[in-house]
């Protein structure tokens, strides 16, 4: 099995989580992992209110945000374990993170990411 690519935190980039979480689906995802601290499996994140993501696109969706440094994913047997990355982000980019998904919160339900607002302590 191929290993998965995590970036070091030195090489995440702004842009890279910029686009990882333009997409509300993915931002709301993003939300779901962070809140909860870890993801036993990817299928936790699959439904986003009535709509459930296909396992390819889910896979893809995951794929971003690990590659833009957002989660970090682990194997377990057949799982893949899914943590969030957001303290080493944080530290990075102070208040990025929040106000993202706060501005996902805020935007009353026009987007997918309906997580309500952030506070990362």
């Amino acid at each position: 099995m191929r290993p998965l690519f995590h970036p070091a935190i030195e090489d995440v980039r702004p842009e890279a989580i910029l686009h990882a979480l333009a997409d509300p689906g993915r931002a709301a995802m993003f939300a779901k992992i962070m809140q909860a601290g870890c993801v036993e499996a990817c299928s936790a994140v699959a439904s986003l209110g009535e709509r459930v993501i296909p396992k390819s696109s889910l896979s893809n969706h995951i794929k971003v945000l690990r590659e833009a440094g957002l989660i970090r994913s682990e194997r377990h047997g057949t799982e893949v374990r899914n943590h969030s990355r957001w303290a080493e982000v944080e530290a990075r980019f102070p208040g990025l993170l929040a106000g993202i998904l706060n501005a996902y919160a805020s935007d009353g339900g026009s987007g997918s990411c309906s997580t309500g607002p952030i506070d990362p302590r």
